[in-house]
């Protein structure tokens, strides 16, 4: 209906143009809110005030003049002037109804694909081979989940790309310390625990000169394709790899294996890149290191900070590799969108490196490249969140601690249940509330996590949202109806307040989803998912359901609550959340 409006508004302001009662010029992007108070419409828009300066005329003039020019639309059933010259729109009781009921009928409920599918490449979680997952893997794993979803939910091709940290300096330590420890023990038992294998290498590193030139001599091996060496980093990063893919299962993340694509995987055509940075004549060195020197980045005494793709000793630096990664997703991807879900600490990495490949060539001018960064999950304290002996959270630490406090929760709830069925419940919940709790948060905020306000079922929260689905699905139940014998061509009726503010409500799904896909901001989709809660159970108190005492009343409303629950469960999904028929 929002686009439909828009639609219709650009049209009067087109036509006004062509028989000059205003500027020729473009007009600015006409933008349509939604109204709070009904009795002032559906919709409204300020266009008319941000033309009238230009064309000389007072806004209500021009107001006048766009509801004059307004082509005729039966989903609009009045248009009214307001204040200064606000235009107020009333959508027809008649297209609400249409509307409903082309979602009811619809497995995408009535959601419209997009018009110009893209191919969107989405680079997100990326944890460092090195170590364990820990708590500051789970923003960009999760919210990147959510917008691929959504992506794909509107019709465009996703191509996920785990950038993966396999390489480096880094990794000859670690091997230096796993062949001392290869007679001890199994691969696969030595690195049960990363964390604390990383620790102790870099123990022995820090302690030992002569394992650390031993680890220096390894990373010359590893880089120079030695087979020995290439077999032990392969093997620990299988490992590793390994206990990735365990915590994006228990996440109900939609990472696969093939969406592996690490640092290793550009090394090769480093040196291409650099050599075609230097043939675009982009490349300055700088004390024997090779860098690319943006003007529109300066430093504090205003020079030029550098973009610094080879060091003086030769070897590439993250920039490098992003730059190789961006060609590739560009160029072999054939991406019209690329999307980082990146800390935003490392905003100015990310725009010198989209800078750099746009001047290169790497990427068209029509390639959308977007850091969608992000906040930190902080303790009590407002600092990042650590253990209380101030070490790193193990995010698989952290999704047990999670399933335990669901699963006291639900005892102490459904003592008559038996144990299979309340350690599901348990899962389920323990890792909404985590996933929920971060997802309903801005992208760019930083956060305080606080179990007992994310496994809370009041107020914003997975908890009262997965009890919100099991109370419409347990309409159904109560009434013995299947919803798939429901008659869809039925009518509805619209008559109460509160079953017109739900079905406004359910036709806004596919507005708020393209928000999401556009902005990358999960939190809009939460926000929806909750206020369609909130609209859901104003209506059951209100309209009663099942003892309503007209049967087409009764089927209406049976209508709307199946929509209400399809919408949810659909909603979750694309955030990645399971839902539950009883909790």
């Amino acid at each position: 209906m929002k686009e439909q409006i828009i639609q219709r508004v650009e049209e009067a302001l087109a036509h006004l143009r062509a028989q000059g009662t205003l500027p020729a010029q473009p007009c600015p992007p006409v933008q349509l809110e939604r109204t709070r108070d009904k009795s002032h419409g559906d919709f409204a828009t300020n266009i008319a005030l941000l033309l009238a300066k230009p064309a000389g005329m007072k806004p209500r003039d021009v107001a006048t003049a766009i509801v004059d020019a307004l082509p005729a639309d039966a989903a609009i059933s009045k248009v009214e002037i307001a204040g200064p010259g606000f235009i107020n729109f009333f959508q027809a009781g008649a297209f609400l109804t249409d509307s409903l009921s082309a979602a009811l009928a619809d497995e995408h409920l009535g959601v419209p694909r997009a018009a110009a599918p893209q191919t969107v490449v989405v680079d997100y979680s990326s944890p460092n081979l090195a170590k364990e997952m820990h708590v500051g893997h789970l923003r960009s794993t999760i919210i990147g989940d959510a917008v691929a979803r959504t992506l794909e939910f509107l019709g465009h091709t996703v191509v996920r790309q785990n950038h993966v940290g396999d390489w480096g300096t880094q990794f000859g330590m670690l091997l230096a310390y796993l062949e001392e420890q290869q007679d001890q023990a199994e691969l696969s038992a030595e690195l049960s625990d990363l964390e604390n294998f990383y620790r102790a290498a870099k123990q022995r590193f820090d302690d030992s000169p002569e394992f650390a030139e031993r680890a220096r001599a390894l990373v010359v091996q590893l880089q120079s394709g030695d087979i020995h060496c290439l077999k032990l980093w392969h093997d620990f990063n299988q490992v590793s790899l390994r206990h990735c893919f365990e915590v994006y299962e228990r996440l109900g993340v939609s990472l696969r294996p093939e969406d592996v694509r690490g640092e290793s995987a550009y090394n090769p055509d480093l040196p291409y890149v650099v050599a075609e940075l230097d043939k675009a004549g982009l490349l300055t060195e700088s004390e024997g290191a090779r860098c690319v020197f943006l003007d529109e980045f300066k430093n504090k005494d205003g020079e030029p900070l550098p973009v610094i793709v080879q060091k003086a000793d030769g070897g590439y630096l993250y920039a490098t590799s992003d730059l190789a990664a961006l060609r590739y997703r560009a160029q072999k991807l054939g991406a019209d969108r690329i999307l980082y879900f990146v800390d935003q600490r490392q905003a100015l990495h990310f725009q010198q490196v989209f800078q750099v490949a746009r001047l290169a060539g790497f990427v068209t001018p029509k390639t959308d490249l977007a850091h969608m960064g992000f906040g930190t999950m902080n303790g009590p304290d407002g600092r990042p969140f650590k253990t209380r002996t101030g070490g790193t959270v193990k995010l698989v630490d952290l999704l047990t601690e999670a399933e335990d406090r669901a699963l006291a929760l639900v005892q102490g709830k459904n003592p008559e249940l038996d144990a299979e069925e309340l350690f599901n419940i348990a899962r389920v919940v323990g890792i909404s509330a985590v996933k929920y709790a971060d997802l309903s948060k801005h992208r760019t905020s930083d956060y305080i996590f606080n179990f007992d306000q994310m496994l809370s079922f009041e107020g914003n929260t997975a908890p009262y949202l997965l009890y919100a689905y099991t109370r419409v699905a347990s309409v159904f139940r109560k009434a013995g109806i299947e919803p798939a014998t429901l008659d869809l061509s039925a009518p509805l009726a619209l008559d109460a307040e509160q079953e017109v503010a739900l079905a406004t409500l359910l036709l806004q799904f596919g507005e708020t989803l393209q928000q999401v896909a556009e902005k990358g901001v999960p939190h809009l989709l939460c926000a929806y998912l909750y206020n369609l809660a909130g609209a859901f159970s104003s209506f059951y108190e209100h309209c009663p359901i099942l003892t309503a005492q007209q049967t087409e009343v009764r089927d209406s409303r049976l209508h709307l609550a199946w929509l209400t629950a399809r919408t949810l469960k659909q909603g979750l999904a694309l955030l990645g959340i399971a839902t539950l028929e009883r909790m």
